[in-house]
């Protein structure tokens, strides 16, 4: 077999135990963009491994040396730290009610464990975003909203349904992240007695008499929730506008969309004060991206609400090819506005699967081309689950990261939490993207520059090839292994 080589370079330390993972102090020293000295810098490695018992661990130090030219039979990954791009904002998942009822049937300990699995920056992989649903969805165990049926003026709103579970979750999961977490909400469906189908579920759409009383939900949504001091960062117009499916589900065209939002929902926030907060619009698949961005940007007054495009990845559950450069174009396009990952689950529940491997590497897969193509954050779909798949009041079960078996009392960790903690724990906020690329095809790479000059680089081998190669800096290269189906965060 002919060798390869690769350079990659890392610092810090990790270790993983139980789920929770302990990271060591790493060097104060940043990198400095446009003059960078490589000599003396440290490179740590982490790693997660398929047929090993490598789990965010720490697997490899390595240092800089010399290196022109590279040849071409050896493998690289370069990296220009010079080259900037997109800010990150964060990555997180989704808060619902199905996580928020499975978190409560567990044991005071195994909570806490699990929280600081997810939010704890140090000893967890410390997400920093949150999404919840407003009204129901399909996994919340009942469908239900915040006002009573025929109530235009929205007097009866009361957000009392999210007082049992939701609320005291979303609250535990802000304290565990250090107090702070942006959080995003996001309607399936408006009141049955809004909508022409007289149904949350099956589609439908919104009556035109009713545009003004739902806009001003949101609103109210959001004033409520801030009262039980729980900030809300923004929202999101309507999950998945363009599916009528069985659970709760709305349909907006892309006009219908735009001019909800221009004549409606964005007047709204202004009036009543929330001008501030962030609006999604589509919040739905790749395909339809750039259509939908397109005709929202094409007119002014609308696009002047808008803090970004949220997208989905379901586009390729038939098998097909993700659609990968439809966020590059839009980002090409509208480079002022946010592309932003809003939902996405690896596939349908089977307790079978929990350790199939694919499960992680969907995830990096996608995080890795979707960030090159311009997204600043990643959301997760449920947080944690059951060990059904849910709870889910229409039996659409699927898979989280993390489940809870309810009858033992212990979480179970797929590789799908370790892969989204490559990226979530090594990347900050308002980390800088930068330039990396690979020179063979079974690895795939991004890199970012937090704002302490740590240089953080992603490297996935998907192959079932043991991979050398070099980490290749202006001149300077570390030679590294990327380990059969693996994904290595690399710190300098």
């Amino acid at each position: 077999m002919k060798k390869i080589l690769v350079l990659v370079f890392i610092t810090g330390a990790l270790s993983c135990n139980e789920g929770a993972i302990n990271e060591s102090k790493e060097s104060k020293a940043a990198a400095v963009p446009g003059n960078i000295s490589l000599d003396n810098k440290k490179i740590t490695v982490y790693t997660t491994a398929d047929s090993t018992d490598l789990r965010l661990s720490t697997s490899d130090t390595a240092s800089f040396t010399a290196m022109g030219q590279p040849l071409e039979s050896q493998v690289c990954v370069f990296v220009d730290p010079d080259k900037t791009f997109q800010t990150f904002v964060g990555i997180g998942a989704a808060l619902t009610d199905a996580s928020a009822e499975t978190f409560y049937k567990l044991p005071e300990e195994v909570r806490q464990e699990f929280l600081t699995a997810h939010f704890d920056k140090e000893k967890g992989i410390g997400y920093t975003i949150g999404r919840t649903n407003i009204n129901s969805c399909d996994f919340s165990s009942d469908t239900y909203t915040y006002v009573k049926d025929g109530d235009k003026e929205l007097a009866s709103f009361t957000i009392d349904h999210d007082r049992k579970y939701k609320l005291p979750f979303i609250k535990e999961a802000i304290k565990a992240a250090g107090g702070k977490l942006t959080l995003f909400a996001s309607p399936w469906s408006p009141p049955a007695w809004m909508k022409d189908n007289n149904n949350m579920l099956q589609g439908g759409k919104l009556k035109p008499e009713f545009y003004d009383s739902w806009a001003l939900y949101y609103t109210k949504f959001i004033k409520e929730y801030e009262k039980e001091q729980v900030p809300v960062w923004g929202i999101s117009v309507q999950n998945e506008p363009m599916a009528t499916q069985k659970w709760e589900s709305c349909i907006y065209t892309a006009e219908e969309e735009a001019s909800f939002l221009k004549n409606h929902l964005g007047p709204t926030m202004q009036k009543e004060g929330l001008g501030d907060k962030k609006i999604i619009v589509w919040d739905h698949n790749r395909d339809l991206i750039y259509q939908r961005a397109q005709t929202y940007m094409k007119d002014p007054d609308v696009a002047k609400y808008i803090w970004g495009i949220g997208f989905h990845w379901y586009e390729d559950w038939s098998g097909g090819t993700p659609m990968y450069e439809t966020l590059k174009r839009v980002q090409e396009a509208f480079p002022d506005k946010h592309i932003f990952f809003t939902e996405g689950c690896a596939e349908s529940f089977n307790p079978a699967r929990y350790n199939a491997w694919v499960l992680g590497e969907e995830y990096g897969r996608s995080m890795i081309n979707d960030f090159n193509n311009g997204m600043v954050g990643f959301t997760d779909w449920n947080i944690l689950l059951d060990e059904t798949g849910g709870p889910n009041h229409v039996q659409n079960f699927c898979f989280a990261p993390v489940h809870a078996d309810t009858k033992t009392g212990k979480l179970i960790y797929t590789n799908a939490y370790y892969y989204v903690g490559h990226f979530s724990k090594f990347i900050k906020p308002r980390a800088k993207r930068i330039i990396a690329s690979a020179t063979r095809s079974q690895l795939l790479t991004t890199a970012f520059r937090n704002e302490d000059g740590k240089l953080i680089v992603i490297v996935m081998n998907q192959d079932s090839l043991n991979t050398p190669y070099f980490l290749w800096i202006d001149g300077k290269a570390a030679s590294l292994t990327a380990l059969p189906h693996s994904i290595q965060t690399i710190v300098i």
